[in-house]
């Protein structure tokens, strides 16, 4: 058993190349036994690439908007109390409206495989009409 005050030591730190624009990441809860627990803050526009879970990966939306895809073209729009299930396998992103700030919670099982970056125009197709 582990319990975890507040959040885990170690600095909040600004991701890199697996993400487009600004984002931020403060550890929770080190990854123990392959379950990983962080904050994670998009800037507008921010976002994850594509990628997917050994296992599964859970969002919990904090405040903000953003936007949740599927390779497959599944997904849509995320707010502040939204909660998505994302199954082992299957290849996605995430991350913040282009007019709004968005933290989630994330909640990572097994290891991740990062892949392509979600292109411009995809991005933008995602929130055309919303």
């Amino acid at each position: 058993m582990r319990i975890s005050r507040g959040r885990e030591s170690g600095p909040s730190e600004q991701r890199g190349p697996t993400f487009t624009g600004r984002v931020w990441a403060d550890p929770v809860l080190n990854a123990q036994d392959s379950v990983g627990v962080n904050n994670v803050f998009f800037e507008p526009g921010a976002r994850t690439h594509w990628h997917r879970h050994e296992v599964a990966q859970v969002l919990h939306v904090i405040s903000g908007e953003g936007w949740l895809q599927t390779r497959a073209g599944d997904g849509g729009p995320l707010t502040a109390g939204d909660t998505a299930h994302i199954p082992g396998g299957e290849e996605h992103w995430h991350g913040a409206a282009p007019d709004s700030y968005m933290a989630h919670l994330a909640i990572s099982v097994g290891t991740n495989e990062w892949l392509d970056p979600v292109s411009d125009e995809d991005y933008a197709a995602a929130f055309r009409g919303r």
